[in-house]
């Protein structure tokens, strides 16, 4: 890796994701078409299922949010402006795919770009990303702190209550500060409202809201789920600032979660996350290509079934350079009574 932190290496890796940072007008338009048009089709034919039985609305619905979260994608590729050459027509679409997973485009576009100029760098955590300590900050917060952390790092919060109350909920309110950031909120707010309203005139309160939940409950889980594992496995890279590198953090701070075929397509290639985080210009659609096409890329992959140890991961051990689970903090412990 370090070779590729020197001026020569930094220059070869910029040239490579260059070639493969260029939108593709016609890709992007039929990906709009195969994505928003099932995703609008299913969600209809779901809240008319309602008055069938609602064994056939929670497939209809599981099948909808899958739709929803590559929608998703698009509505990230045009926040990293990597969907269409004009940047008008990213924040348009931005803006409108925003509102299917009732998120405000220009606030999220704004925490994420922070979150990929900070990703593994132990000094600027916090602002878009799932927050980690490390195991001494653990232990020196108060109790209360400590609470609020072990509930927010436990899976039933992470990735069954939490997803929903932050995408219907939080998402809401606006930040403290940037005007465009708190008029995103308002107004994404203002036309969410427009919608509910109309969708419950149209179709009835109880056939929308049921949808609506069931989409928006299984998107964001599998949505928080994706965000999670790509920066939370064995081996993560993470760094103090005055070390940290922009090369590294991406490659080794970012996985490659290999997904079979259906779930790819359906999560709009995000898997190849270290290439995602090495050139946010590349649009999805040309991710896998540009994994396929250079070995630099081919890293060890996290699989269905290897991810799911990152469900214990709770704190940072700084000390061995690796996420760790609750029993990292009695070592810590019975090194500070020792001591």
């Amino acid at each position: 890796m370090n070779a590729m932190t020197n001026p020569e290496g930094k220059a070869a890796w910029q040239k490579i994701v260059a070639v493969y940072s260029r939108p593709d007008l016609p890709r992007s338009i039929w990906q709009i078409i195969n994505t928003l048009v099932p995703f609008f089709t299913l969600f209809y034919l779901s809240m008319r299922s309602v008055e069938i039985s609602f064994w056939l609305t929670l497939p209809l619905s599981i099948l909808t949010a899958g739709f929803m979260v590559r929608a998703f994608i698009i509505f990230h590729d045009c926040g990293h402006g990597s969907f269409f050459k004009s940047q008008r027509a990213n924040d348009l679409l931005g803006i409108l795919t925003g509102l299917l997973a009732f998120t405000p485009y220009y606030r999220w576009k704004h925490e994420h770009a922070i979150h990929h100029a900070t990703s593994g760098d132990l000094d600027r955590r916090g602002v878009g990303d799932v927050y980690t300590m490390t195991a001494l900050e653990y232990l020196g917060s108060p109790w209360w702190k400590r609470l609020g952390y072990r509930v927010m790092r436990n899976p039933l919060a992470l990735f069954v209550i939490g997803p929903l109350l932050v995408f219907v909920i939080a998402e809401r309110f606006p930040p403290a500060k940037g005007k465009r950031e708190i008029a995103s909120v308002w107004w994404t707010n203002l036309a969410l409202t427009g919608i509910v309203t109309a969708m419950i005139f149209f179709f009835g309160w109880r056939a929308y809201v049921t949808v609506q939940l069931l989409v928006l409950f299984f998107g964001t889980s599998a949505g928080i789920w994706l965000f999670y594992v790509q920066h939370n496995f064995d081996g993560v890279y993470w760094e103090r600032h005055s070390r940290w590198n922009y090369f590294e953090a991406s490659m080794m701070g970012s996985s490659f979660y290999k997904l079979p075929a259906i779930l790819q397509w359906f999560s709009g290639n995000i898997g190849f996350h270290h290439i995602h985080h090495l050139g946010a210009k590349i649009p999805n659609y040309n991710l896998e290509k540009a994994y396929k096409e250079n070995p630099v890329f081919h890293i060890e992959p996290l699989t269905l079934r290897s991810s799911l140890k990152s469900l214990k991961w709770r704190v940072y051990d700084e000390a061995n350079h690796r996420l760790a689970g609750w029993e990292a903090l009695k070592q810590y412990r019975q090194k500070s009574t020792t001591a």
